[in-house]
């Protein structure tokens, strides 16, 4: 089932194969037929190849890895091959094809379709939610709660254009909260047992013990699944920049040492589960009074509940001058949609910004020469699947990043002219313009004007990233006060 959604293993299967794009691109396209009656190639034979890949490590790992791959490439024909590819380096329409096999599971198993979705988002297993469908019918579906330390995606935001718009769509009273400039976690507990939950599903566990220990000292619980925002702190209590807190949630040894060069704070913000009781389907007002019940005011997000348009600009200043983002705003009457993005909750920003994904970039020149330093930026159409470029930029990273930066793509190369690297869209970052201009030289239609990166969103899965219907939107919402010219 994973291989139908375009995944190598399932979502909530933190495996992942880790192999190089531009050798196996070359090997697929010299296999060819490589018997003239090979021999069939399975469905489990496949899984249990990736299987072998995933778990290979060690001196010789990435050798084997492409040997077991490739040895497989040649025994399909060319077409098989090419969707293997695909689903290696996650280029199917992986968003359109799930909204299909889900809503096929439905149709078969005589199943409400939003309940086969919110299992499929609690799960993580898309396999598994066909299985109990079919097998045990709509009332097992109904039945799917949370199981803990397997964890749900989480549930999104809307970008509003500002305050007004969130009064307009929650009814004149909103709840207001800081909108950290940190990562987003999930934190699991089950007696002694807690693990810690990136945004992007990951087992962060290992590299935030302090944190963990904050879980078991300070929440009056033992039994809980809770959400929050974790944030590196620096002097004068700012928080540092977000690459600084990646290293804190990619380290794996010396872990002890990060400690001290980079405290973190944890600001809590919802609760998904505590001691025995699924709170999805509760109201967020009541979920947040649940939450102020087991820990302490100090654990909690800055927050305030107005219907007055100046406190709520007030707390943004705050916000800002405290060193983040911006607002959290979210419906009181609002439960928890895991995986889905609506109006129930908005993000709003001091300054407009996107989620892309580099998708290829050019050498550099002068003092960049040798860095891979001109990154083509691209959104998702949500249509068709594919990343259609919005623009190139080479500002907002420092020497170190450009290096950094220079040999990750490398590493995702698929091919390769004299000037340009192409490779799998697998980075997110987020970037800040000045305007959305029409355009004819990129496919999609439009170019960001005067873009600069910001940061890395380590957090962030391509899937997350902004999509060319939502850019198409932003570009007309530039018109609200302007003439517009026709072209």
């Amino acid at each position: 089932m994973s291989f139908i959604v375009g995944r190598p293993f399932q979502e909530s299967d933190e495996r992942v194969l880790d192999i190089g794009g531009r050798t196996l691109w070359k090997i697929n396209r010299g296999s060819g037929q490589a018997a003239l009656v090979p021999k069939a190639v399975t469905i489990l034979e496949v899984y249990r190849t990736f299987e072998k890949v995933a778990t290979a490590t060690g001196p010789g790992s990435r050798q084997k890895k492409e040997m077991l791959i490739g040895t497989m490439l040649s025994r399909l024909p060319n077409t098989d091959a090419e969707y293997l590819m695909r689903i290696i380096f996650g280029e199917m329409r992986i968003g359109a094809v799930e909204g299909v096999v889900l809503d096929a599971i439905a149709q078969a198993a005589s199943t409400n379709p939003d309940q086969v979705r919110r299992a499929n988002m609690l799960m993580g297993n898309i396999a598994q939610v066909a299985e109990l469908a079919l097998t045990k019918g709509p009332e097992a579906i109904d039945k799917v709660g949370v199981t803990l330390f397997v964890p749900i995606k989480p549930m999104l935001a809307e970008m509003a254009e500002g305050i007004d718009e969130v009064f307009k769509e929650h009814g004149r009273t909103s709840a207001f909260e800081f909108k950290y400039d940190g990562a987003r976690v999930q934190i699991h507990r089950k007696a002694d047992a807690i693990r810690i939950f990136s945004r992007r599903l990951t087992d962060v566990t290992g590299s935030l013990p302090d944190i963990v220990e904050l879980a078991r000292e300070r929440v009056r619980s033992q039994e809980f699944l809770i959400e929050g925002e974790v944030v590196a702190i620096g002097q004068n209590q700012k928080p540092l920049p977000f690459q600084d807190l990646m290293r804190r949630f990619r380290r794996v040894h010396e872990v002890d040492v990060m400690l001290e060069e980079i405290p973190l704070k944890l600001f809590l913000f919802d609760v998904i589960y505590l001691d025995g009781n699924l709170m999805i389907d509760t109201p967020y007002e009541k979920r947040w009074d649940i939450l102020r019940g087991i820990v302490d005011e100090e654990l909690l997000a800055t927050r305030i509940v107005t219907e007055d348009l100046g406190e709520a600009e007030k707390l943004m200043r705050a916000s800002i001058e405290a060193g983040h983002e911006g607002l959290m705003a979210k419906d009181l009457k609002s439960n928890y949609t895991p995986g889905v993005r609506g109006k129930k909750w908005f993000k709003i920003k001091s300054a407009e910004t996107l989620d892309v994904v580099i998708v290829a970039a050019d050498w550099g020149s002068g003092r960049r020469r040798g860095w891979l330093s001109n990154y083509h930026l691209a959104v998702r159409d949500e249509a068709s699947g594919e990343f259609l470029v919005v623009g190139k930029t080479f500002k907002g990273l420092t020497d170190e990043e450009f290096v950094d930066i220079t040999k990750r793509l490398q590493a995702l190369k698929t091919r390769e002219t004299d000037y340009t690297v192409h490779v799998k869209p697998s980075i997110v970052v987020e970037v800040a313009f000045n305007e959305i201009q029409r355009s004819p030289h990129y496919k999609s239609g439009f170019a960001l004007r005067f873009a600069r990166i910001q940061r890395f969103r380590e957090d962030k899965r391509v899937g997350d990233a902004d999509s060319l219907q939502r850019l198409s939107k932003l570009y007309q919402d530039q018109f609200r006060f302007k003439a517009t010219a026709d072209f």
